[in-house]
């Protein structure tokens, strides 16, 4: 990258085509980065079916790992096992599924067997308009009670976003872009200029329906809710409500 400076500091979320972790230099990259001091925290979403051993190499402080459950391509308990060793290890996970309705009994089963405090959330399926019944929603939502949240397509246009200001997205040539979901280029990691890329902009679609995104939004209020666990989606239970409206 360019030239870093004194009191640089970042947070990294690797967000790969496919399962990253099957691979060893992928476990080797995320087990560097943990040792280094200006490094805050490195997140992952992975199916964790990786061998776990490369955990002993990192730091699990500024470990977090996004954890998806996928029913019918997965087996539970492997899953489940990989789970316990992640609590045996001390790694900080969050554990998620897509919320389709054929899968709302495993949803439910595979949240009974977590670990109390292990945060299960449920991703909408949005590709079809008014998916769930009302019954759902509350199954849902019981499940995961940022639910409401997530089904929904937040009217983004034109509003404060801090992607592109605090958080960008870049990709292995170095592109900057202020997000996954808006294709244009802002800078290069790897030249000197870099840090001019970043300045305060207000979205440019009409909505934001994935987590990635939204919760960049300040007017969402979603940096209370996660605080320190934003990058690998684990919220503050203080900042979990107690309930939300159903959308």
């Amino acid at each position: 990258m360019g030239r870093r400076e004194e009191g640089d500091e970042f947070s990294v979320l690797f967000t790969p085509w496919g399962e990253a972790l099957i691979r060893r230099w992928y476990q080797d990259s995320i087990a560097l980065l943990t040792q280094q001091p200006h490094i805050r925290k490195v997140a992952i979403q992975t199916n964790i079916s990786c061998s776990l051993d490369w955990l002993a190499g990192c730091d699990l402080q500024k470990l977090g790992l996004w954890c998806a459950y996928h029913p019918g391509e997965t087996n539970r308990d492997r899953f489940l096992e990989q789970c316990r060793k992640l609590d045996a290890a001390g790694a900080r996970y969050s554990v998620g599924v897509v919320g389709l309705i054929e899968h709302l009994d495993e949803i439910e089963a595979i949240r009974s067997l977590l670990r109390e405090d292990v945060y299960l959330w449920v991703n909408a399926y949005k590709r079809i308009g008014a998916y769930y019944d009302a019954e759902q929603l509350h199954r849902l939502t019981s499940v995961d009670p940022l639910f409401p949240m997530n089904n929904a397509r937040h009217a983004s246009m034109g509003e404060a976003c801090q992607a592109g200001e605090t958080v960008f997205s870049v990709d292995g040539d170095g592109e900057m872009r202020r997000c996954h979901f808006i294709k244009e280029v802002i800078g290069n990691l790897y030249a000197e200029d870099w840090r001019q890329s970043l300045l305060p902009r207000s979205c440019t679609n009409q909505t934001c329906g994935c987590h990635i995104g939204y919760v960049h939004m300040p007017k969402l209020g979603m940096s209370s809710v996660f605080g320190e666990g934003l990058l690998e989606r684990i919220p503050q239970r203080s900042g979990m409500p107690v309930a939300l409206p159903v959308l």
